[in-house]
Parts: structure tokens; sequence; C-alpha cells
């Protein structure tokens, strides 16, 4: 087999320079570097990509046992399969505390471990990138199984260590539920660290231009609709929790948390954010979400009951009917599609009425079946009784989400389309005349 970069260059013999045998040394390096053995470097990858999150997430449970209690209380293998059962979840399975079951995953520490999965996966597709076809072969249609084979044994290593701590770390009580993690170890490997290994090992830039522009400009604006989508999301949230801090600042003073509990609660917000901010899109979207059997936040009403003693949930809003203004913030993600929308239709012209339109439209869709795909991951049961329903309405933000994001898309892409087609000038000299004949001040 041959590798995607250019053969290494003949060792200089004794009529060559020393500069050609120092080139041919560092493409012989590079050679060795592209060319690790496959199977070895695939499955291993996965192992460490989930035993590395794995060992942080016990190293903090032990350092937040030391920090409430100093060790007064358990032990430390107790506080090991604390954090084991933090990583499970973040895996999707479900854990038993005192007789409970809790569902919830915790959004951010899912993140972490995709984000490891990247680097490692990018990692892995370096080191094998010399299998298989080289480039022109690839592009000349030749068979190139390396990135299928090496996604498939990192998706397998990442699953024995998945299935190898939910035995180790299960007990009676806990029972999590090892299918899950299998499921989510799958995902992650397959759908995270498989375009990790495609990218590391120069596969993508192939394969990407094979794909019709269309659908790469609707995949860029559902992509990008989105980026921006959490980021109102999160201004929103933070708004929130700082007109109201003096709820969270009463709610920690009344648990009588020291630093060391202050310090795990904060760690523990942190990876609930994400699924902080899909509350705050089901919000702004529309439909809402519940916080407990019976509740309901939404922009035109808010039902609370008892909440736990959480700061986070200072900042949700009064309860009872809402200002007139919460109504006009479902128009948020129909702005932010058309002018995310008119900005790609505006960096990448596309003269055609209809392109312009299916490309908007395509892309705002997908944003929005991304978005209520990620809402349904948020929610879970945090508790006994009552706080066994939390989470937001996720066929309604997914009925919301595509509407918004889809008219908003169209909206935006037709009109910086229209803008573009006006070659002659008669729209901005009509427009100009219009602003010409409005009163000025002064």
């Amino acid at each position: 087999m041959t590798s995607l970069q250019s053969p290494p260059a003949r060792r200089s013999g004794p009529g060559r320079s020393g500069r050609s045998g120092a080139a041919s040394d560092a493409d012989l390096r590079r050679q060795l570097a592209t060319t690790r053995p496959l199977v070895p470097t695939a499955s291993i990858g996965g192992i460490i990509a989930a035993g590395a999150p794995l060992l942080v997430c016990m190293a903090v449970a032990v350092v937040g046992w030391f920090l409430t209690d100093a060790g007064g209380e358990g032990a430390p293998s107790g506080a090991l399969r604390v954090g084991a059962h933090g990583w499970l979840m973040a895996h999707g399975s479900t854990v038993a505390v005192e007789g409970v079951r809790l569902t919830v995953m915790p959004l951010g520490l899912t993140l972490l471990c995709a984000w490891v999965v990247w680097r490692v996966g990018h990692r892995v597709g370096e080191s094998i990138s010399g299998h298989g076809p080289d480039a022109d072969r690839i592009a000349d249609g030749a068979r190139d199984l390396t990135v299928p084979y090496a996604a498939g044994l990192f998706a397998v290593g990442y699953a024995v260590v998945g299935v190898l701590t939910t035995s180790l770390a299960a007990t009676a009580a806990s029972s999590p539920v090892a299918a899950r993690v299998v499921l989510w170890s799958v995902l992650l490997g397959l759908g995270v660290g498989g375009p990790a290994i495609a990218f590391g090992s120069g596969r993508a830039a192939i394969w990407l231009p094979v794909v019709p522009p269309a659908v790469r400009d609707s995949a860029l604006v559902a992509r990008r609709i989105l980026t921006r989508w959490a980021l109102v999301c999160a201004v929103a949230l933070v708004a929130a929790f700082v007109l109201d801090f003096s709820t969270a600042a009463n709610v920690v003073s009344q648990l009588h948390a020291d630093a060391g509990a202050v310090l795990l609660m904060t760690a523990l917000t942190l990876l609930l954010l994400p699924n902080a901010l899909l509350f705050s899109s089901a919000y702004l979207v529309g439909p809402g979400f519940t916080v407990g059997a019976g509740t309901t936040v939404s922009t035109t009403a808010v039902v609370l009951g008892p909440l736990p003693m959480f700061p986070l949930l200072a900042a949700l809003p009064d309860q009872g009917s809402q200002p007139w203004w919460t109504d006009w913030l479902m128009l948020t993600p129909l702005l932010l599609a058309a002018l995310t929308a008119g900005q790609v239709q505006r960096d990448r012209p596309m003269l055609a009425w209809d392109r312009a339109a299916i490309r908007g439209c395509a892309g705002g869709i997908g944003a929005g079946v991304v978005l209520a795909l990620l809402s349904a991951f948020a929610g879970g049961a945090v508790g006994p009784g009552r706080m066994q329903e939390v989470g937001p309405y996720t066929f309604d933000v997914l009925l919301h989400a595509i509407t918004s994001f889809g008219i908003g898309g169209v909206v935006g892409a037709v009109v910086v389309c229209w803008w573009q087609r006006d070659t002659d000038g008669r729209v901005r000299r009509t427009l100009r005349a219009v602003r010409a004949r409005l009163p000025r001040r002064g």
C-alpha cells in the first residue's frame, strides 16, 4: 500500500549533498510516523479517548470527597465510584441514587468527552494516513477502507472501556445501564471519532469536494445558525441569572456551604450549562420547558412549584403572566436565521431564485432538526416525585424551530438574492428616491 503523501526520496549516496541526506531522513521519519500499525493504533486510540475523561472524573470526585468532609466519611473507593458514575451518565447511562433513578445527562461532560474523542481521533488519523491508496488513486475511485476500519476499531476500544467501567463501578443500589453506555460509545466513536480520523488522515480533503456545493452551502447555513443561536441563548441565560443573582446568593447562604462545597456546586453548574442553554433555547423558540410535573415555563405563562435548592434555577422567570414584550422573543430565531442565510448568500452568491431559497430553507430546517435532537437529551429525571419530569417540550421545539429557522432562511436568502440581481440599479435608485422624500430632522 502507498501513502497519501509523496514517497520519500532515496537516501543520498556518496556523491550527494548532506542537505539531501537530511531531507531524506526527514521524509523517512514522516513516513514511519504516518504508517503505524492500523489495528493497535486505532484500538488504543479509542481506549485512550475513553479512559482520559474517565480518569479526570474519578480524580475530581476524589478531590471533592476531600473538600467536603476531609475524608471523614466514606472511602476513596466510593469517591472513585461516584466519578465513574458521572462518566457513565455522560454516556447515557441511568443511575439510581437512594432508590431514585436519575436519567438526565450532564451534557457539559458529554461535550468534553466528544472533544477528547475528536483530538485523539485526529491524532490516530495522522498516524495511519500512510495506509491505503494514495490521493490520486482515491480521486480516481480506488476503494479505500482505511478510515472505516480505523473508526470501527476506535469505537470498539471506546466501548470496551465503557463496558468495563459499568461492570466495575456497578453496585446493587446504583445499577447503571450498560446497553446505553455501549450505544453512546459507538455513537461517539463513529460519529465523532470517524470524521476526526478522516480529517487527520487527509481523506476528508479528498471526499468533501465530491459533495454537491448546494449540500455544503446548506450545511454551512445550518452550522452558522446553530453557533449563533447558542450565543444568543447564552446571552439570555446570563442576563436572566444576573438580574436575579440575589436569589442564587440566597440559595447558597441557606445551604451553609463552605468553600469546597461551593467549588463543587460551581463545577456541577458548568457541567449542566449546555443543558441550561437548551432550556433557554426552548424558551426563546416558544414552547418552553417544564421543571417538574404540572409546571411550565414559556414566554406566555410561567407555572412553578417547589424547586430544588440549586443556584442556577435563579434564572427562571417569576411565576404568573409574563410582560407583553416576552411574546416578541419568538421572533429572535426567525431574524437570526434570516441574517445568517443572507450573509451566506452575500458571501456565496447564487443568482437563481429557487436555488437561493432552497439553500436558505434547507439550512434552516436542518438547524431546527439538530436543535430538537439536542433538546431531547437536555432533560430527564433529576430527583424524586415531580422532579422526574424536567426538560424542554421536544416535539414542540422541533415544530417551532424548523418553522422559524426555515422561514427566516428563505426570507434572508431571497432578499439578498433579489438585491444581487439588481444589476441595473433600479431598486437602489428607487430606495434612494424614497429616502430623499422622507422628512429630515432639523
